[in-house]
This record gives C-alpha cells, structure tokens and sequence, in this order.
C-alpha cells in the first residue's frame, strides 16, 4: 500500500467513525491536549512539557478528564478522536504518540457499553461474532487459581512452576502485579476467531470504574488476534473516592520509584458537581486500522512519524 493509499483508507476509516457516532447522536468534541494538570495511573507515564520556561505540563494520555468535565456541564453523549500520549511506549504496537476514538454515552448499562464497542470495533475489522466471559473465570479457567480468593504465595509458586518470568520490582505491586503477569501470558490467545470481551475485573483494578458488591469492577477491555483494543468502564461518579485512587496510585508510584504526579483539581470539582450516570471507552484507533490492512506495526500504518524502532 502506497502512502497516499494509507492517507486515504485512514481518511474513509475516519469518515465511517464519525458516521457512526452521528447516526447515534453523539456529538464530537475537541478537549486539549495539554494541561498543568495530570491523569494519575502507576503504570502510564506522561510526556512533560513546560509553558512560559516556568510551568510544568502535561501532553494529556487520554482525554477522560477533560471530556468528564464536559459530561459534568450537561454536555450529553460525547466522543473525541484525539492524538494521545504515552512516555516509554515504543513497539510494533507501542507508540508514544497514537490515535484514540473515546466516547461517553450518558445512561447506558454496562453491558449496552460493551456491546456499542463491539460495533465500533467492527467498522475496522469486519462483521465477527464476539465471546464474553470475565477476569475470574478466564483466570480460574486457565489456571486454577481464584483470583479473587487468592495469594501472593499462590500467585508467586504457579508463575515459578510454569517458568513464566516477572520484571523487577513485580513484588512492590503485590497481588495485582503478579495476576498482570499471569494475565500477560493468556492475552496472545485472546480473540483468535473473534472478538473477545474480558470484563469485571477486580475490584484493585477499577481504575475509574464503578464496583460491585462482589469485590468486581464494571470495567471491560476487548482483544482480537491476542491485541488489546478497548478499554471501558461504567464510570465512577463518586469525588471521593475517585481522589481517595489517585492517591493510592500516585502511592504506588512513588513505590515504584517514579514521581507523584499533581491532581486534576478542576477534574475533581468537576465530578463533585454531578457527572451524570455514565459509561465509557476509549478505543485504540491505530491498531484499528492496523488489523484492517492486515500490518500488525504501528510504524507502517502511522501517516506521519518521529519515531522509529532501533
């Protein structure tokens, strides 16, 4: 595929996005990219930048924030394709710049989320079935252990029996960090023949999703071909206790030797004011289109790139 093929399949594929979110009603918009503020995960780094010589920045890794604040003025159904960015990222499927379609639809189920990922998902890759089961029973089924009766001697002896190597520092992050590794191991068998839902994770992993009584999160993420494409949640609406998580990862990122980030003080007043009952996506578009032409690297299907792998 020539270049200007590429630059025209992005652009149809693009058009057929946009298509899709308006025969739904959900109206686009644009937040920025840049703010003093930061979104605070332990294992997703930002690229810094500074404004006037003096104040530090942030490239934003996603635009959750700035479209909850949207949501939390009565915006309505929202979506946003945006370039995002990551630090450190850099692989065939890794970049530290990429594209990402997020949308946020206003009084819809957990299930009604995934099932509208599904179809958005489809538009790029075709129409293919799509099996559903969740972090538990995959875990469970796979392995034998009960990731949500478990322990880190449990954890720790089946990665030892089965030869399957950690990273350093994997012990700091306790149980979380090994079912990752476990997870890690199972994820290129994910989606073969179709799409594959994984949902309600564990309660320690809801990032910015509602849980459940059962110690569960409402939070899913979708793979095809072993690739992870989807990450959504029913979001968590609470202030409270969505300043109560960014501590903890900020927490854990200083036990991870990295820096504390600063809070989104803005974000937190924003859900302080009624972010209305929702659920939301965010949606890898690069590999989207990746799968679409069949090139499973980032660096054949980016229009335009400063990054190459060495």
């Amino acid at each position: 595929m020539t270049k200007r093929e590429l630059i025209q399949k992005r652009a149809s594929l693009f058009k057929k996005a946009r298509n899709f979110f308006d025969a739904r009603g959900v109206l686009e918009v644009d937040t920025p990219a840049l703010s003093p503020y930061a979104s605070i995960d332990a294992h997703i780094d930002l690229i810094p930048a500074t404004f006037n010589q003096t104040t530090p920045c942030y490239l934003f890794s996603s635009p959750e924030y700035g479209m909850k604040k949207l949501l939390s003025e009565g915006s309505g159904d929202i979506y946003q394709l945006s370039h995002v960015f990551r630090d450190g990222e850099l692989g065939p499927l890794h970049h530290p710049e990429f594209m990402m379609a997020e949308w946020y639809r206003i009084g819809f189920t957990f299930q009604q989320m995934i099932d509208e990922t599904l179809d958005f998902i489809r538009l790029f890759v075709g129409d293919l079935p799509a099996t559903q089961t969740t972090y538990r029973e995959l875990i469970l089924q796979n392995t034998g252990i009960d990731p949500l009766n478990t322990t880190e001697e449990e954890l720790i002896a089946y990665l030892k029996h089965h030869n399957i190597p950690t990273y350093s520092g994997i012990e700091l992050e306790g149980l979380d960090g090994y079912l990752a590794q476990i997870l890690a191991t199972l994820e290129p068998n994910l989606g073969k023949e179709a799409l594959f839902v994984l949902s309600h994770y564990p309660a320690s992993q809801a990032a910015l999703a509602k849980t459940l009584p059962d110690d569960t999160a409402e939070r899913f993420e979708v793979y095809y071909r072993g690739i992870e494409l989807a990450n959504g949640y029913h979001e968590l609406a609470d202030a409270q206790e969505q300043e109560k998580r960014l501590h903890e990862q900020n927490a854990l990122r200083q036990t991870l030797n990295k820096e504390p980030l600063p809070l989104d003080l803005p974000f937190l007043k924003a859900l302080s004011s009624g972010l209305p009952d929702c659920s939301g996506v965010a949606v890898g578009v690069d590999r989207l289109i990746a799968l679409h032409i069949n090139n499973l690297h980032l660096n054949n299907i980016l229009v335009k790139s400063n990054f190459e792998l060495k």
